[in-house]
Parts: C-alpha cells; structure tokens; sequence
C-alpha cells in the first residue's frame, strides 16, 4: 500500500506575547531617546516665554507695550511682537509665578502634539488597519522628536495652540458645514498673524462663508484689543508689525524662510525687496494652486499642509519652531505610501492581473523627510552670534535645509485619492478621527463635489 503523502507543516502563528514585547521595546527605545534630542535645546531654558512674561508685567506697570526689549546673544534686542489680541490673553498668566507658566504652557503644548496627532494618524490606522494603541503611542513619541516640536517646548512658544484651532476647523468645522466653520481660524490669525494664509486658502478654495467667518472673528478680536489697548494697537498696526529686525537677524540660520535665504546671500546688506516679491508671488500661486486641486479632490489634509508650506515661505520670519507643516507632510507621504496601486495588465497579456504593488518611493520620502526634521537646522549646529554670508555649496544646503524641503514638498506632495476611493480600498468601514467636542454636535452636511460649502 503506498504511503499517503506528507501533510504540509502547518503554519505557526506568531506569538502575541512576543509581539507585545517587541512593541513595547520600540517605545522604549523612542522614549529613552528623547532626552537626548532635547538636551540641545535645554539652553534655551524658555527664553521665548519669560520674554511674554516680563513685556506683561512691564506693560502692567503702565509702561508701553512695544517698548519692552531684551538682549540676545545672537539676535541683539529682542522685542515683544506678537498682536494685541495675543497681550491680552497672555496678561493673567503674568499674576502667575513663572514655574507655574512655564507647567502650564508645557503641558498644553503636549496636550496639543497629542491630539492634533491623532487627528492626523486616526483615519492612517484605520485605512491600513494598523495596531492602534501601539501605532498612535509611536506616532505621537515621533512628533515629540522632531525639531520643531522641540523648539517650541523648550522656547516655551504658542505654536502648539494655533495648530490645534486650524486643524479642528479645517479639518472638522469647515468639511462639516458648522455654523463655527472659520472661528478657530480667525482666532489664530489674531493671535499671530501667520495663520492669515489660511483665510486666503478659505477663499481659494471658495469656502466663502468660512472665510467670511474668519476674517470676523479675527476683526472682532483685534477690535476687542484696541478697545482695551487703543495706543498700543495703532502702534502696533501702524508701525511694529512691519519692523522685521523687532524680531531678530533675518540673516540668522533659524530664520527658514525665503527672505531668510536671500538675506544670507546678501548679508550684511538686506536682499531686493523685488526679488523676494517675485518669489513670494510664483511660490504662493503655485503652492495655492496645488492646495485648490487637493481640496477639490477631497483631500483636505494635504490641501492645508501645502498652505502651511506656503505660509513658511513667504513670512519674512519663520524660525524652525514655525514649521509644524512637516509632520501632517509625511503623514500623507506615509499614507500615500502604504496604499496599493491598482496595477494594470498590459493589453495583450492573457493572464490575471498583476497584484497591486506600493509606492514604496513614497515610503522612502517620507522617512527620509522625517530623518531631516528630526535632526533639524539649528539644535545640533552652532552657526555663531555674527553674520554669515553664504559662500559654498554646503552651506546653501545646510543653513537653507527647511526652505529647499518646503518647496521640494510643494512639488512632490501626493494628492490621495477622495475619501470614497479610501473607504472601498480599506474596507466596509473606515472610521475617522473624532472631531472636538464642540464640532461634533453639529448636524454633518454633504460637501459639493467642487469643495464648496
């Protein structure tokens, strides 16, 4: 009788516990890795708060606002110079002992790289059906890495604030039609002007209502502030907002803008203003425009992230704790990355279809542009208390390093597929990020297929 053949082996699943290990010691790793990313930047021992601080107890003793200066090493006098609206809300925290503001504002800061990281790798997971405690515990220890977050934890800065407000509106209010559509937006350009461009791409985009909203709201609060502040206000709008040296050397490295790139060519003598102009006029047409088809396609994450870029560009000042638009950046790449092609068989090829392949150059970018903003421009390189001109290769790439990314990204930046496509490629049912609480009661209305509202 002839023997019955061999039953193939069976197959060994692998062992949850051990992978619960191996998850558990790659957040270990990234945790014990943190304080050594931070400690550059412990110098820096919340220069930028204690200057807030100080210019409110300052223009509590009855002193003008805008007088307020402070030395640096670097930069030389630095000045409070954020709007009015922003001195009124940062006032009471002046009636606090500095230890207390300093608590304060760290840990709404981390509260901030938290949630707005989920928001952004939530509907990641789902789509690609990724473990998600273990996957969002990376994500937000990766976040907490990178430059930019660094530097506005150990500068004590606001950065993480406005972030929150524009993505809960552009991400959630304005896509759902609320009736709060383009308030967090305004509220972020009257804290600190930089946000404006989102308005810009509210209008772009002809989210009509929403940009009405905002410009409002930002009127409003720059209103309220000129009613409390009168003199300090016409000052500001009329002569501090347009000093650019308030603010520090636009030559200094940190300072990754367009105009900061030009003013290292030329230092010590300032850039042509027509130059920049000109650069500043093709960069936003180009970057807008990409932003409009993104959102037109449904993609409103890339279609903010390309504005953000935009915004970094053109301000005459934008230090590397400005450029959060990184992180949502190589969130799409990641995504744009993980998800199959729909390959095609060739026309005359008889056999089955090709099995989908990924854009694993995609995958490549991503982690490549996650490499540069963890290492960053300014925490582990010295580039002296002088000016500096640019005078070889190297440095046009080392001290330009964010500037060539951003517009590199406003380029190659993937518009993915409408919301549809990504359901029917995850599966029946693809949640998303939760909105903030006080979106979420909002009755959801259907967007117009061009991205109107």
């Amino acid at each position: 009788m002839p023997a019955e053949p061999a039953a193939p082996p069976a197959l060994v699943e692998e062992d949850p516990g051990g992978r619960r290990v191996r998850r558990l010691l790659a957040v270990l790793a990234l945790v014990a890795v943190l304080p050594a990313l931070y400690l550059p930047g412990l110098v820096h021992d919340f220069f930028d708060l204690k200057i807030y601080m100080r210019a409110m107890e300052w223009w509590a003793a009855g002193n003008p606002l805008y007088d307020y200066s402070q030395p640096d090493r670097v930069q030389g006098a630095l000045y409070f110079t954020y709007p009015p609206f922003s001195a009124l809300l940062l006032r009471p925290f002046a009636m606090l002992p500095l230890g207390a503001t300093i608590t304060v504002f760290t840990a709404l800061t981390a509260v901030g790289v938290v949630v707005t990281t989920r928001w952004l790798v939530g509907p990641l997971i789902a789509r690609h059906h990724l473990p998600r405690l273990f996957t969002l515990t990376v994500a937000v220890l990766l976040a907490f890495a990178v430059e930019s977050t660094r530097e506005t934890v150990t500068f004590g800065q606001i950065n993480m604030l406005l972030v929150v407000l524009i993505l809960a509106d552009l991400l959630f209010a304005v896509p759902r039609g609320s009736r709060w559509a383009g308030v967090a937006v305004g509220l972020a350009t009257a804290l600190k002007i930089f946000p404006g461009i989102f308005i810009v791409y509210l209008l772009v985009t002809r989210r009509w209502r929403a940009a009405i909203v905002a410009s409002a709201t930002a009127a409003a609060a720059t209103l309220l502030a000129a009613a409390v502040a009168p003199r300090d206000s016409w000052r500001f709008w009329t002569h501090e907002l347009w000093a650019t040296d308030r603010v520090g050397r636009t030559d200094y490295t940190g300072n990754q803008s367009l105009f900061g790139l030009l003013s290292r060519f030329t230092v010590p003598e300032k850039p042509d203003r027509l130059i920049w102009l000109l650069l500043v006029a093709a960069v936003t047409v180009y970057g807008l425009w990409r932003a409009w088809r993104a959102a037109r396609a449904g993609d409103l994450l890339t279609g903010l992230t390309l504005t953000g870029l935009v915004g970094g560009l053109v301000s005459p000042i934008t230090w590397t704790h400005h450029i959060y638009w990184f992180i949502p950046a190589v969130v799409i790449m990641l995504d744009a990355g993980l998800r199959p092609d729909r390959a095609r068989p060739a026309a005359d090829d008889p056999g089955p279809a090709v099995r989908p392949t990924r854009n694993r150059w995609m995958v490549v970018a991503a982690v490549a542009t996650y490499l540069v903003i963890a290492y960053g421009v300014v925490s582990f390189q010295d580039w002296g208390a002088g000016p500096a001109r640019i005078d070889d290769p190297v440095d046009v790439l080392t001290r330009n390093t964010y500037v060539l990314l951003s517009l590199l990204l406003l380029v190659v930046l993937p518009v993915r597929p409408a919301a549809g496509d990504r359901v029917a490629e995850a599966g029946p049912h693809v949640p998303r990020a939760r909105p903030p609480r006080w979106i979420r009661w909002r009755p959801k209305t259907k967007l117009a297929s061009n991205g109107q509202n």
